[in-house]
């Protein structure tokens, strides 16, 4: 297995019918919860399975630990397991020069299998990577394959919390989303366990766990919204094992490996004077420069809506755009406003850009708070802009010839400028009036338009 840059459940990956996941976590960098064990687990042999799509890239986080043992993506982007005996650590190491991580448009499947009383050494730990057994090259700080014989490790201890999204100490906190995490105490699970290959597609997909759970074993499912133990942090597995918090709670998302939303890549430009946050939602400039960002799926065809909601502390001279661009553009500081660059503007106490032209009188202002709802109608080339739910331009579109390989952007123009997307399936902000698109999915303030639809794999299914 070479680099992993691609996870599972992109915009061309979707997989119809079967086990439907519903909700995921969705960590915002501040977030983390944890769950101490009453007794003692089986220390020697443990499964922990679970899904991730990562929204911060180039920075360490940990998905699940247990005191010093952790599950980390590591500041380069490769995988790390450090077990930790209370005395000992040993690592489990993905190969640190050639595996990393970095497709933020998709979901990971991880497994990390912990059997210590396996009589071959080799078979004492193991690591799935969306199905596949990993048979990689090992960073340099690999010992996992020198763990003695029945070591019981640090995790279903019970003087020790299982964290999830975070460090024990507090730091490395995940920015991005997880879901369906199982551990499972004194049972050995390979990744068949919990997933199985896609008759047709031949796609990684995720599956019902019909096994046991053992003592200290938990299921969370993030499928109470509530920020509470008995909410988001509740555990369905039977066990009662519910997650209390190490930070601030999550909140609950419908992104989920079975049904993929659009965000915000990470991955497209290095934003060195830019933030991209909260689940890959949240963009904001910090310096004095023209910054883009460009969402993780493009369309083709189709009818699609996304929102924005503007906030900026930078004043009225600093701006912030949103629209579409090419898909295949490559530059991080677009100019808004103009058919070339095939965005529309928006400014503080300000009127968009209608076809380049700024102050245009069929346009209500747009100020903090305010929520821009965009329509793309890729099949007549047609962008419409709502304010607050309400169409601008006498109904008329913004844009006439808007292509038909494009995806959203967001530009921030300096000093604090910038604001939160909502495709659907998370956004920071808590939409007052709940709203869906015609087949249920996706979470906005207003309702989608009439024939527009959230851009997620389901959708892209059916309509891209």
């Amino acid at each position: 297995m070479a680099d992993i840059n691609l996870g599972v459940g992109g915009a061309n990956s979707a997989v119809a019918g079967g086990y439907d996941i519903a909700n995921s976590a969705a960590f915002g960098g501040a977030n983390g919860i944890q769950f101490n064990p009453s007794s003692d687990g089986n220390r020697r042999t443990w499964t922990v399975s679970l899904w991730v799509k990562r929204s911060e890239l180039s920075v360490q986080t940990t998905i699940f630990g247990a005191s010093n043992t952790e599950w980390t993506f590591m500041s380069t982007d490769w995988l790390r397991f450090g077990l930790h005996t209370g005395s000992a650590m040993y690592y489990y190491d993905t190969d640190n020069t050639g595996t990393v991580f970095r497709d933020t448009s998709a979901w990971y499947h991880l497994v990390f299998q912990l059997d210590t009383t396996q009589a071959v050494a080799a078979n004492r730990t193991k690591l799935y990577i969306n199905g596949e057994l990993y048979t990689g090259a090992r960073g340099g700080a690999d010992t996992s394959a020198n763990i003695p014989q029945n070591t019981e490790m640090t995790v279903s201890l019970n003087t020790t919390n299982i964290q999830v999204g975070y460090f024990y100490a507090g730091g490395a906190q995940l920015d991005g989303y997880m879901s369906e995490i199982h551990f499972t105490d004194g049972v050995a699970n390979d990744a068949d366990a919990f997933g199985e290959y896609d008759n047709d597609s031949g796609i990684w997909k995720p599956k019902a766990y019909e096994g046991s759970y053992g003592t200290n074993g938990f299921y969370l499912e993030f499928k109470e919204p509530a920020a509470s133990s008995t909410g988001i942090g509740k555990d369905t597995s039977g066990n009662g094992h519910n997650f209390s918090t190490g930070g601030t709670y999550p909140s609950q998302a419908t992104d989920t490996p079975t049904n993929n939303f659009c965000t915000l890549n990470q991955a497209a430009f290095t934003l060195t004077d830019a933030t991209i946050s909260q689940g890959a939602t949240s963009f904001f400039n910090t310096l004095s420069d023209t910054r883009t960002a460009v969402a993780t799926m493009a369309v083709t065809k189709g009818k699609w809506y996304f929102e924005y909601k503007f906030i900026s502390s930078g004043g009225s001279t600093y701006w912030s755009a949103i629209g579409f661009t090419n898909a295949e553009s490559t530059s991080s500081n677009l100019s808004a406003g103009s058919d070339s660059d095939s965005s529309v503007l928006l400014l503080p106490n300000g009127t968009p850009y209608e076809n380049g032209t700024i102050g245009s009188s069929n346009f209500s202002y747009f100020t903090t708070n305010d929520i821009a709802g965009v329509a793309l109608d890729v099949d007549n080339g047609n962008m419409y802009l709502y304010k607050n739910g309400t169409i601008q331009n006498s109904g008329n579109p913004i844009f006439t010839s808007i292509g038909d390989f494009i995806m959203p952007l967001g530009t921030t123009y300096a000093n604090g400028c910038g604001g939160y997307f909502n495709f659907g399936g998370f956004t920071s902000y808590t939409p007052a009036s709940p709203a869906s698109d015609e087949n249920g999915y996706g979470t906005f303030e207003y309702a989608p338009p009439s024939g527009y639809y959230a851009i997620c794999t389901k959708n892209l299914a059916e309509y891209g």
